[in-house]
């Protein structure tokens, strides 16, 4: 289908990965592999914790909600993917705002829970007498109503000064979702306020989780070098290596993505850069939290052994 100019689109064509009929099948079978190990690992995490009393605890609280946002995630934009891989790519305008706004939701939503969690990492090791008074449930709620929020507030902006703009010369959009900036490059009316909002809103989010994350674990490794035995040490290195591990891989893959499209023809990088953060990352979050982790083994064994016996 050829670029419309018209004076308003009602649907986009979503360009995707590659134009080569040929690749299409095995990028279908690479990311429906990639979804479905999503979905199992992240579903098996949320089943977990909700069944085991012992994961009851603030750490696992917020693991939770961090599954369950990545969950969700997945399903604001995979499917529709997929489906583009083997049908027409084309999305309806509603459509695509109403992805773009639960992809800006969930991405804000992520950043502040990982905050969240690097907040209950310090306080368990730094003040470890005070933890249950400081992360009690009402503060836990607390802090993953204000996480939603915030969230909600960034997707708001986004997609509310998305929708004032006139798409009129093309309907291409050189991406398999619908996102900001390939969005802003299809507008036939000045996007000065729209650039503005959306480099407000990413930098607030990412300055303000980043060194909330790095003051925490300043705090956490000050703290921890004090120990004066090395058994001490490992302990409470292992308590938060896995989040650490965890923060690096979104912040780190979201930062390069956005990195790289900031520079003029570098879209093309962005959009394969992307998916690192979009479907690699929401994958390997329940093995990063899992692998390593015996509460986790030990709740697992213990549901199986329910199950099955």
């Amino acid at each position: 289908m050829a670029p419309r100019n018209s004076s308003s689109v009602t649907e986009f064509i979503l360009v995707g990965f590659s134009n080569q009929p040929a690749l299409q099948l095995p990028l279908f079978f690479v990311f429906l592999g990639i979804y479905v190990l999503t979905v199992i690992g992240n579903l098996g995490l949320i089943t977990l914790i909700g069944l085991n009393s012992s994961l009851h605890t603030p750490m696992y609280f917020f693991l939770f909600n961090l599954s369950f946002i990545d969950f969700c995630y997945s399903c604001v934009f995979t499917p529709k993917m997929l489906s583009d891989f083997v049908s027409e790519n084309i999305i309806s305008y509603m459509g695509c705002m109403t992805q773009l706004f639960f992809f800006c939701f969930f991405v804000n939503s992520e950043c502040y829970v990982l905050v969240s969690m690097a907040y209950d990492r310090y306080v368990a090791i730094c003040n470890p007498l005070l933890y249950t008074v400081t992360m009690s449930p009402q503060v836990c709620t607390l802090l993953m109503f204000c996480s939603y929020v915030i969230g909600f507030a960034g997707a708001m902006a986004h997609t509310g000064s998305m929708l004032t703009l006139t798409f009129c010369d093309s309907n291409m959009i050189h991406h398999y979702l619908c996102e900001v900036l390939p969005l802003l490059q299809l507008s036939c009316t000045s996007t000065y306020a729209n650039e503005l909002v959306f480099f407000i809103v990413v930098g607030v989010v990412i300055t303000a989780s980043s060194i909330s994350i790095f003051i925490s674990y300043a705090l956490i490794l000050s703290n921890i070098l004090k120990i004066p035995s090395a058994e001490g040490r490992s302990k409470a290195f292992g308590t938060c290596g896995s989040h650490v591990v965890a923060v690096a891989l979104f912040f780190g893959s979201g930062a390069f993505t956005y990195l790289t499209t900031s520079f003029p023809g570098s879209m093309e990088e962005g959009r394969f850069a992307s998916v690192f953060y979009t479907n690699v990352v929401p994958m390997l979050n329940p093995l990063i939290y899992s692998l390593r982790n015996k509460d986790v083994k030990l709740a697992l064994n213990k549901t199986l052994k329910r199950v099955l016996f």
